[in-house]
């Protein structure tokens, strides 16, 4: 069933709690997770949002949601800590988000106490042609980079050290996530160090290996 707009209203407040809850954990940076067809995500995007209420309809209303999320999320965590943005950037569908709804959407999240845009796309339908390959999504961070009011973070099939150097040493993004590289090699960052001539920091248990 569809939240009612008084549930709706409370969702803010459970995110902040949950950042809460993160720090009292150890946690020193906090990620939303508005992508890939979750619970935020089904607000942002119209091709999931048929909400009549003041969340729902103009763009203005979708967001608005987020936008009190990441509000909530800032008085949480004080204004010392970074808090990131994850978000699809693109649904990769001619009637969904856009890469120019993220650049228009940047400049909102920063007035709310957002400092960084995980720039990921897709996963609101599914059965839609979607460009993977390395690298794919890279040129939405440079969007956000370019045009848009907030740090910008590249992610997806970035797998190689000098292909992430590549972006970050030609302005497309700030930084450059990886998830699935870190399941397949944990020593990722070592490799990369090595590879890229930089000083790698290693545990003491671990220096003969190197």
């Amino acid at each position: 069933r569809a939240l009612t707009t008084d549930e709706v209203r409370n969702l803010p407040d459970l995110f902040a709690a949950a950042a809460a809850r993160s720090l009292m954990a150890g946690f020193r940076v906090i990620e939303i997770h508005a992508a890939h067809g979750y619970l935020i995500n089904q607000f942002t995007s119209p091709l999931a949002n048929d909400r009549t209420d003041e969340y729902g309809g103009s763009r203005e209303n979708r967001v608005r949601v987020l936008l009190e999320t990441v509000q909530a999320v800032r008085v949480a965590v004080g204004e010392d800590l970074p808090v990131f943005v994850r978000m699809s950037t693109t649904d990769w569908h001619k009637d969904g988000w856009s890469a120019d709804d993220t650049v228009w959407l940047s400049s909102k999240l920063s007035d709310a106490g957002a400092d960084f845009l995980d720039c990921s796309s897709g996963g609101i339908i599914p059965g839609l042609s979607i460009p993977v390959g390395p690298g794919y999504q890279t040129a939405l961070a440079a969007a956000v980079k370019a045009e848009g009011a907030l740090l910008s973070g590249a992610v997806g099939m970035v797998t190689e050290p000098a292909q992430a150097d590549s972006i970050i040493r030609t302005g497309q993004a700030d930084a450059v996530l990886l998830a699935r590289e870190f399941l397949r090699n944990p020593y990722w960052p070592q490799h990369a160090a090595r590879a890229l001539h930089q000083e790698a920091s290693v545990p003491d248990q671990y220096k003969r290996a190197w």
